[in-house]
Order: C-alpha cells, then structure tokens, then sequence
C-alpha cells in the first residue's frame, strides 16, 4: 500500500465519513468544513485512497499553535499511524512564521493520546478542570465584589505583573490554555474583558464572554484562594447574571481550576467537574 500524507479541504469530507473513529459523536466530522480553514488547518494520512488517520492544528494569538483533532480508524491501530501524521503535523507547524510555542489538550484518561504527544517532544505543563456552575451562592461571603478597573494602562500592568512577566498559564479561551507572553494581551481584547481588583489591590479577576456548545462567562482568577477571597464570587456572580440578560440559551460561568483547588471547594458546591485536561506544549527553539 502506498502512504502519504496531505492537507485537507471541505472537499475531502467524504474520506473522513468512511473512517470508523469509535466516536458516536464527533466533533471534527460536524465542523470539518470550518477545521480545514481559516486559522486552522488537517492533515490526512491515505493508505492509497483510504483516510486512516487525521491530526491538525489551530493558531491563536498569531504565535501559539494548538496540535489536535487527532482521530484514527479503528481498524488501523497499531500501526503508529496517529503518531506518523501528529508528528508530521508538528513539523509543519515549526516551519511556520512567528510561532513561538506548540501545544495540545488531551482528556487525563487518554492515555494513548498523551502517548503520542510525549513521542512527538511535547511535554506536560498543568492539568486543568473546565469547571462549570449556575449557582456560585455556596462561595459567596455577602461582602462588597470588588472594583471594577477601567483604565486600560493598570490593566496593562495586571497582565504584565501576573502572566508576561511570570509566563504563568492564562486560560485564553475555554479549552485553550497557554503560558503567558505579551501576544495573548492586545489591546482591543483588554478593553473587551472585564477587570476587578479586591480592596487592598492584591487581587484581580479577569471576566469574559466565550461561547463554545453553551454560553459561557469565562473568569479567569491566578492564585489558589478562590474559597478565602472575600468579594470574589460576588464580583463573578453579578457579571454572570449581567450575562445572563444578554442570552437566551445555556449559560454557564467557566472556572480553570487545578485538582488542588477543586479539592478545596467546599462540600455544597455547585460545579459540575468534568474528567481534567491535560496541557502539554514546547517552545519553539
């Protein structure tokens, strides 16, 4: 049989409907169109005309570039195809301009996929649950949210402080995580995203709209207190049901939490917490 490796367009969707992923619903197949474009691109490996496997990539913020959509045919494993076209697909994502870190986001229990992430050179930085709530009341202290920041040097100076200068992981978009750097903060999207500082300004949150399935009030908070922060989930809740106004579908507030912290939520919590993410990257040498 003769292997190769190419890029897909929309036109290549009927080879990914005759691949047996295993995945009853699978959101590659409903987006493939979208997955083949724009800022996004496929790959596919063909034994002669037959799709056996698909990886591909998303950039964000001019210089990140996430690695995924890692889907092989049942039918094929064992072949360390999945391993074949994810490394072929890191390879032509470091010829690309202006790209300075490669990751990817896999499920803690895919054992597998982690496996072909490590075999590739990626190599994991945190593990992340998407928590998610309606109702924050269990959290809520009664005391003052906290003061809204407006002016667009201190919020400059928030993100400089906390994530640039420190290279901490700042959740950029639901599900996309990545290591701080001056590219993930222009200016149009510091203006968009809502900022508050407690009383003594040793603390700030960071709230913003994303929408993925649902809609979501995504708050974005570094340090690992979020149980003894007086005012806090004060300050998300009157942004959610600010939010809430504005939609008329499932709307959730969206928390990035480590296993530590979600250890530390208190016995009535409302979260849902799904299986954690697992994010693994490099930089680009």
């Amino acid at each position: 049989m003769n292997k190769t490796i190419r890029i897909l367009n929309e036109n290549d969707y009927p080879f990914y409907e005759e691949m047996d992923t295993g995945i009853e619903f699978d959101y590659v197949g409903r987006i493939f169109d979208r997955l083949a474009a724009g800022n996004n691109r496929l790959y596919g490996l063909f034994l002669d005309d037959q799709l056996v496997s698909v990886g591909g990539y998303s950039i964000y913020a001019k210089s990140y570039a996430m690695l995924g959509r890692l889907r092989s045919d049942c039918r094929f494993l064992g072949n360390g195809f999945s391993t074949v076209v994810m490394s072929h697909v890191l390879n032509e994502v470091l010829k690309l301009d202006g790209i300075q870190w490669v990751g990817a986001n896999t499920q803690e229990h895919n054992m597998s996929a982690q496996r072909v992430l490590e075999k590739i050179g990626l190599t994991p930085r945190i593990t992340l649950h998407g928590a998610l709530t309606k109702d924050t009341s269990a959290l809520e202290s009664g005391a003052e949210p906290w003061t809204p920041v407006t002016d667009l040097e201190r919020k400059k100076e928030w993100v400089s402080q906390a994530y640039i200068q420190t290279g901490a992981i700042f959740p950029y978009e639901c599900y996309y995580p990545f290591p701080g750097s001056a590219n993930l903060f222009q200016e149009d999207d510091l203006k968009q995203w809502s900022f508050f500082e407690n009383a003594d300004k040793t603390r700030f949150v960071i709230t913003k709209y994303d929408q993925k399935k649902h809609h979501y009030l995504h708050a974005v908070y570094l340090w690992d207190d979020i149980t003894s922060q007086p005012g806090l989930w004060e300050t998300i809740a009157n942004d959610y049901r600010k939010l809430l106004r504005q939609t008329d579908d499932e709307t959730y507030i969206w928390m990035d939490l480590t296993k530590e912290e979600a250890k530390k939520l208190p016995d009535n919590h409302q979260f849902k917490l799904p299986s954690p993410w697992v994010l693994y990257g490099m930089e680009k040498a």
